[in-house]
């Protein structure tokens, strides 16, 4: 595997896992009133899109194994860009949701 691929799953691993520890033993309402949480966490699916998406453009192969990989890359297209509509119970339902076997598929690979 080249270089830049193991670089980028190992980032967009590490921000799936630091957005999962973040938010270890919280609630939707402590996300809501925690400014601190909800930046921190919009950082790490910031940096997981990214690496997804430069993932995908190197080996479409590769990214194909990650089942949730454009849902990733349209989340961080959404905090990047869209920002001023963010709804947070959506992010926190990311988190709640389908990040743990995210994670799980950035592990096998």
């Amino acid at each position: 595997m080249a270089p830049d691929l193991r670089k980028y799953i190992w980032d967009a691993k590490e921000a799936a896992s630091r957005a999962l520890r973040f938010t270890a033993g919280k609630s939707l309402d402590d996300y809501l009133n925690d400014e601190l949480l909800r930046s921190a966490v919009e950082r790490q699916f910031l940096i997981l899109g990214e690496a997804l998406g430069r993932l995908r453009q190197l080996d479409a192969n590769l990214a194909s194994r990650v089942a949730d990989l454009n849902q990733a890359v349209a989340l961080r297209n959404q905090l990047a860009h869209g920002y001023a509509d963010i709804d947070d119970a959506i992010v926190w339902g990311v988190v709640a949701g389908p990040l743990q076997q995210l994670l799980a598929e950035l592990e096998a690979l």
